[in-house]
């Protein structure tokens, strides 16, 4: 029984080891989105004179741009490799940067300017699109499907650690050099991330023989509401929090950004192993009570200090909701078609992203900020329900 223990430790501290390298890279690239959370919809709103229901929409572009591109980001890193997905999506995100620079000579004609920013929301949207569903399918490609778990936690440590770094980044680089530094951190900061992905070993293709996109969607249709609805709270958080800060007069939001991504990355790495070990639905039950407990308190709070409670209970929840989800999408798809699995499945944290952000704009337009928080966590609410089906499906095959 010792023997076998060091052995299972063994190749788990093996599994962390093939991570970590794509851990790195998603980190790094994704650190000029963490830049952008607490800066973009208060310059939408205070340079621009943007309405609520605009940055909404602008913010929530991106994830709907993403999710139309998640089919052939899917197939682009089946069939042409993981590896070349993720070197061509850090590319274009950089590139995404140029447009945000090209959109400051127009700030005196806001509409122009907005234009040409959700142009860069576009490309930041593909770019995401290639690296995410590439890092997803690269690592399970690296470390075996019976570790996909431990491959969405390590890719999400990466993606939300950089959302809790790069957001206090963000409103210092803003602070000193305005959206300008924004903008060129968006176009330098994913070549570092290009030049570790291209030391990492790459995963040959997996062939042409695919099923479409449809069908695999079709596959992960369950557990993927359930990501839909666990997801509109991380949504509100990322396109309201900054707004919610300013309207009470707490200063800047950068602190709720890192309250929320390291609740995130604690979850992941102390419990990471839990949806693999115990089950994605038992999982991702327990997590989504949490995470909507704490928008909740978002909602009733009436101190910064107690937002920021709510907010470390979100990330928390949400941290875990995703494998867990994941790991019953998983298993419900073909290995040669991995990485459009992977799309499907995040295509409905798009789906979740694209539509609730102009809704909770509207909502909080109507009813104020605070609302948008209840709203949130009302939806989180329902994705217990999806949690009890995909639990009572495993049970009843046991």
């Amino acid at each position: 029984m010792q023997a076998e223990n060091a052995k299972n430790a063994t190749t788990g501290a093996n599994v962390i080891l093939k991570l970590l390298p794509l851990s790195l890279v998603v980190f790094i690239g994704f650190l000029t989105m963490g830049m952008q959370l607490p800066v973009l919809p208060l310059y939408l709103h205070d340079n621009l004179g943007m309405s609520t229901l605009v940055i909404g929409t602008v913010i929530g572009a991106q994830f709907v741009v993403a999710l139309l591109s998640r089919a052939w980001a899917g197939n682009f890193a089946d069939s042409r490799g993981a590896k070349r997905a993720v070197v061509i999506g850090l590319v274009i995100i950089a590139s995404s940067g140029l447009a945000y620079i090209a959109s400051l000579p127009f700030v005196s004609v806001p509409v122009t300017s907005v234009w040409i920013l959700l142009s860069g929301r576009v490309l930041l949207a593909i770019g995401e699109s290639l690296v995410v569903t590439g890092a997803l399918g690269w690592g399970i490609g690296l470390v075996g499907p019976q570790n996909a778990g431990k491959v969405m936690v390590w890719v999400g440590i990466a993606l939300y650690g950089a959302m809790a770094l790069g957001a206090p980044a963000g409103v210092a680089l803003n602070a000193h050099w305005g959206f300008a530094g924004i903008a060129v951190s968006t176009i330098c900061i994913p070549f570092l991330a290009l030049l570790i992905a291209l030391t990492i070993t790459a995963i040959p293709p997996m062939g042409s023989s695919r099923m479409p996109f449809y069908k695999v969607l079709g596959m992960v249709v369950i557990p993927g509401m359930g990501l839909a609805l666990a997801s509109i709270g991380f949504g509100v958080i990322t396109a309201f929090v900054a707004l919610l800060f300013a309207a009470r007069g707490w200063g800047n939001s950068s602190m709720a950004f890192t309250s929320f991504g390291l609740a995130f990355i604690a979850a992941r790495i102390f419990f990471g192993h839990l949806p693999d070990k115990l089950g994605g639905a038992r999982v991702a039950l327990v997590s989504v009570i949490i995470e909507a407990a704490g928008l909740l308190l978002i909602w009733w709070a009436d101190t910064a200090t107690m937002t920021y409670l709510g907010i470390a209970c979100t990330g928390f929840g949400y941290s875990l909701a995703f494998p867990g989800f994941g790991v019953e999408a998983t298993r419900r798809a073909p290995p040669q078609s991995r990485s459009v699995a992977m799309g499907a499945y995040v295509a409905f944290l798009d789906i979740s992203l694209g539509i609730a952000s102009p809704l909770a704009g509207v909502i909080a337009g109507r009813w104020g900020v605070n609302m948008v928080f209840l709203a949130g966590g009302v939806a989180v609410g329902l994705s217990m329900l999806v949690a009890m089906r995909l639990l009572g499906k495993t049970s009843g095959t046991a």
